[in-house]
């Protein structure tokens, strides 16, 4: 019996940790961005991270931090499973607001803007979602 409590206190705990993991990243997120419309950008998001982590021109530890953020966005474990619908996907997007803060702090706009495989309306999202404001 009192491996069963210990097993349930632990999922307890680990499910109060994602739960409070999951409301910070929430809390985290650019306030005018809707989840609806950074969801349309993750082809482009995943294609402008991969060339930032291969650009030489970036610090390294930008780059690895990029790398993690790739094997993070490609790997099937979650914050939010995939499968719940808008939630599952939403983990994702503040995962990769929050990277590109960071990536933006360190190697600045220009670096994103010659990245950036798409067209200049999803640009000017990728600038909110990493924190430039509009341009």
């Amino acid at each position: 019996m009192r491996w069963l409590e210990l097993v349930l206190s632990v999922g307890a705990g680990l499910l109060l940790l994602w739960g409070i993991l999951l409301l910070l990243l929430w809390w985290a997120r650019p306030p005018d961005l809707t989840v609806r419309e950074a969801l349309r950008l993750l082809p482009d998001l995943v294609r402008l991270v991969r060339r930032l982590a291969a650009d030489r021109s970036l610090p390294r530890g930008v780059r690895v931090r990029l790398w993690l953020l790739l094997v993070y966005l490609l790997s099937p474990v979650d914050l939010v499973p995939d499968v719940i619908p808008v939630l599952g996907y939403a983990d994702d997007v503040v995962v990769v607001a929050l990277a590109l803060r960071s990536v933006v702090r360190a190697a600045g706009a220009p670096a994103v803007q010659r990245a950036w495989p798409g067209g200049h309306a999803g640009l000017a999202v990728v600038q909110r979602l990493a924190g430039l404001g509009r341009r």
